[in-house]
């Protein structure tokens, strides 16, 4: 085994940073900027319990690495830290040895899988589910409309996107409820984890066994019936990572693009009607404040070089995403980009990235999401200073803790838009 892959980073700058230091939260922009300063752009990084790792964050790099799949590979069984990881390792559940799912599967098997899920996403119609949006949106916002302040992050945008994801998956409406308290359970990581993944799971297994009975219209019944050769055990798995990776950055998306929009007078004309302004806040957020930050991982399958350093066989590579959107080598003005440039890697890149059906199903209800909210409350408005906002402690996933807002109280719609 190989202890410590840093062995070549001698030299100046060359200890290893923490990826859980609280610098991943505050100003994560100005560390990849240090970071790439004293590391270049494949950096030494330790994970919790002193697990050596690297971070790409050249975007040239991370280009190379994710366009190539058999070298640098999502088999994490290639490790070759496996032996001093313990059980109850703090990020097992994002590391996992078994491969059970779409997450961990390689090669041509993979391609069947992706398709399968990409197959059963894009054959839904996009207008019901902006039409599915406006309405869980309409019914959130009429919980608080009249009360005149509101948290957007707790009582909006993270209970949105999974019931969503839930109906158009195959669940009944209420059930959707329940399956928002478990996946944010799960989520958070707290002493309520376990019990919101068993939740979730079962839920998931119960309605597979019901559409396999009784089709309906809906994603469950999509991939029942184009399985490509996969069990339906694989089937509920890739379900219960589709909701998960749907839920929550969906609803950092639209949390960090409504605190652009309240935060920067260059998007003020948007809280009084206009409408072009959302992408555009939209496509920035996805530059300059992704919501997926880094992502573990991909693992090399025999020694090679990348970034100027000597990668060891199993070797972990943990991919920066908001570390190479912010490359100068392809941000060489600084400036900021709006507008149609989408050539970041929010969605990451290569065979293993976020499918384009499940990418414009987020977009779908991201933008609704905020279309419904200026549509609803055309003066909100924050209800504290925005250096008082603050982050989740997380160097994986880029959200707001809270987002408390102030606006005209107003009636609510009761289900009549």
């Amino acid at each position: 085994m190989n202890k410590c892959p840093h062995a070549d980073a001698a030299g100046a700058g060359s200890d290893p940073i923490h990826l859980y230091s609280e610098r991943f939260q505050g100003e994560p922009g100005r560390l990849y900027r240090e970071i790439r300063r004293d590391h270049g752009p494949v950096a030494p990084i330790v994970l919790p319990g002193d697990i050596p790792a690297w971070l790409v964050l050249g975007y040239r790099e991370l280009h190379q690495l994710t366009g190539d799949p058999v070298l640098f590979s999502r088999d994490s069984q290639l490790w070759n830290q496996w032996p001093a990881i313990p059980d109850d390792w703090p990020l097992m559940p994002m590391i996992s040895r078994d491969q059970p799912s779409i997450l961990y599967t390689v090669g041509e098997r993979h391609s069947r899988r992706s398709a399968m899920i990409s197959d059963a996403l894009e054959t839904g119609n996009p207008f019901e589910l902006k039409k599915s949006t406006e309405e869980f949106a309409d019914e959130l916002i009429d919980a608080f409309c009249s009360a005149g302040t509101t948290d957007l992050i707790a009582e909006y945008a993270m209970l949105l996107p999974v019931r969503v994801l839930a109906k158009l998956y195959g669940f009944a409406d209420e059930q959707g409820p329940a399956l928002v308290t478990a996946m944010n359970d799960m989520i958070n990581g707290g002493p309520t984890a376990l019990a919101g993944q068993r939740h979730i799971a079962e839920s998931v297994y119960r309605l597979l066994a019901e559409r396999g009975a009784e089709p309906g219209d809906d994603v469950a019944t999509r991939m029942l019936a184009n399985t490509a050769g996969f069990t339906d055990d694989e089937v509920a798995r890739d379900m219960m990572v589709m909701m998960a990776a749907g839920h929550q950055p969906t609803s950092d998306w639209i949390g960090n693009s409504l605190r652009l929009m309240l935060t920067d007078d260059r998007f003020a004309a948007s809280l009084s009607g206009g409408r072009h302004s959302v992408g555009e806040a939209m496509n920035e957020v996805l530059w300059e404040d992704t919501p997926s930050q880094n992502i573990a991982g991909r693992w090399a399958s025999r020694d090679t070089h990348l970034g100027g350093r000597h990668i060891k066989a199993g070797d972990l590579l943990v991919l920066s995403l908001a570390g190479a959107n912010s490359d100068p080598q392809v941000r060489t003005d600084g400036s900021t980009l709006t507008g149609g440039n989408n050539a970041f890697f929010a969605f990451s890149h290569g065979d293993h990235r976020c499918p384009f059906p499940a990418q414009e199903t987020a977009e779908v209800i991201a933008r609704t999401a905020i279309e419904v909210i200026l549509d609803r409350l055309p003066d909100v408005d924050l209800a504290v200073p925005a250096d008082r906002l603050t982050r989740r402690p997380s160097p994986w996933l880029r959200g707001l803790t809270d987002l408390p807002v102030r606006f005209t109280p107003t009636p609510a719609l009761g289900g009549q838009r």
